[in-house]
């Protein structure tokens, strides 16, 4: 069971919700149902909602061609709404990232929100600009369906108007820790994908969280091996695990499971271990602030983010 400490700001740090502007910038939009049904419960929070032009365009296996999605990210610099939210996930940013303006994207101070290969985006902007984004719902992956879950509407809001202060989660048997540092991460394999390149965030003593779907725990174990390998890993204050999902086991596996790959990282990489983040292609899904400094600690079988310090 996920919890949460909103703790509401002061009056001078709350921002009344204003817009959305949803963009497709990686795989295609399945079925404009979704956007729409996204569009009436983001209404419903009391935002204003609009379709970039190309939203439901379809080239081959994405969202438009290379040029239509990159300058769906440009207009959403030029458009009015402050919080720009990618419609879904699947695989295509890893193309435009040589051509998009980072510096432009990071100058509009606008709130770029996605997860799974927008994981690319946030990590790309990190590496270029030092600019914030968010790790979080898609407007159809999350937003598209007929009953979206609660808790990640509720959630994603207070993090667009910087009313989420603490996150709190189960985290048994969790290594104890109590530290600051920038987050950073988001799907593994994207996070992975980026090693080597100047889109590659730099953080020393970060806060590295991770998630990912359909990766048998072997393959997980390797892309792990590879970050601690490349002396990412034991460089981080805390590795904070969210859900890997959709994977099956064989019998050759013989006992050989996600509860081996974390024993082997604790062993292997000595950072405290964070698990129970709610974050991942599961229903239930935080909003998080990649490029940020946070703070982290555990106790009693329990995580808090502190997404907002006031002194």
């Amino acid at each position: 069971m996920t919890m949460t400490s909103p703790h509401a700001c002061d009056a001078h740090c709350r921002h009344e919700p204003h817009g959305i502007y949803i963009i497709s910038s990686s795989n295609a939009v399945e079925k404009a149902e979704q956007l729409e049904l996204a569009q009436q419960h983001l209404r419903a929070l009391g935002w204003e909602v609009d379709l970039d032009q190309d939203a439901l365009a379809r080239f081959q296996r994405f969202a438009g061609t290379d040029e239509q999605r990159v300058n769906a990210i440009h207009r959403a610099l030029e458009q009015p709404h402050q919080v720009v939210l990618s419609s879904r996930g699947g695989y295509g940013l890893s193309r435009l990232l040589p051509v998009i303006n980072w510096r432009a994207v990071a100058d509009s101070h606008k709130r770029f929100v996605g997860h799974s290969d927008f994981t690319a985006f946030n990590n790309a902007l990190l590496a270029q600009t030092g600019a914030i984004s968010y790790a979080g719902p898609c407007a159809a992956f999350d937003f598209g369906v007929a009953e979206p879950d609660d808790l990640t509407l509720d959630l994603f809001h207070e993090s667009m108007t910087d009313q989420l202060e603490i996150l709190s989660f189960e985290s048994e048997g969790s290594d104890a820790v109590d530290a600051r540092g920038v987050l950073w991460g988001g799907n593994l394999a994207m996070v992975c994908s980026l090693l080597g390149t100047p889109y590659f965030p730099h953080v020393d003593q970060g806060i590295l969280f991770l998630e990912d779907v359909g990766e048998h725990p072997y393959r997980i174990e390797r892309m792990l091996m590879q970050l601690w390998q490349a002396g990412v890993l034991q460089r981080q204050q805390a590795i904070v695990l969210g859900h890997f999902t959709d994977y099956k086991l064989a019998p050759r596996d013989n006992g050989f499971d996600l509860n081996q790959v974390i024993a082997w990282l604790r062993r292997t990489v000595k950072v405290p271990v964070v698990h129970g983040l709610p974050y991942g292609h599961t229903e239930v899904k935080v909003t998080l602030p990649i490029g940020k400094k946070i703070g982290i600690a555990t106790e009693s079988d329990m995580a808090y983010l502190v997404i907002e310090e006031h002194h």
